[in-house]
């Protein structure tokens, strides 16, 4: 069966200019069928949470970050005591490829060393 991808977000000029980005803006952010797979099996108090969630946080996250190891685009959202965490691939097509909550320290320690940048 192939995987159905549906647009879940557009990446933004402000996140290409903030973090550095040499991507177009506009292109679309993806969430297929794999990407779900993959978020409940590995999160899925977290999916089942926020999933439905996805495109907000895309659209208006609190912080963003560069993942130094793959290049992957992070997007941190606060939602009341949590942070919920989307990451988004950044080879070739963008796809949402994982949703959780983050320990409020990392969130800090993240804010504190400058990885994650204010949105």
């Amino acid at each position: 069966m192939p995987d159905h991808a549906k647009q879940v977000g557009v990446l933004c000029q402000r996140v290409i200019d903030l973090l550095g980005l040499s991507m177009t803006e506009g292109q679309s952010i993806l969430l297929g069928e794999s990407n779900i797979a993959h978020m409940v099996s590995r999160h899925p108090a977290d999916f089942a949470l926020y999933g439905e969630y996805i495109p907000l946080i895309l659209a208006a996250p609190d912080y963003v970050a560069l993942n130094a190891k793959d290049g992957s685009i992070e997007y941190v959202k606060e939602v009341q005591v949590n942070s919920v965490y989307v990451r988004v691939s950044a080879r070739g097509q963008l796809f949402a490829r994982s949703v959780y909550r983050l320990n409020t320290n990392r969130v800090l320690n993240f804010i504190e060393k400058g990885t994650l940048k204010r949105y």
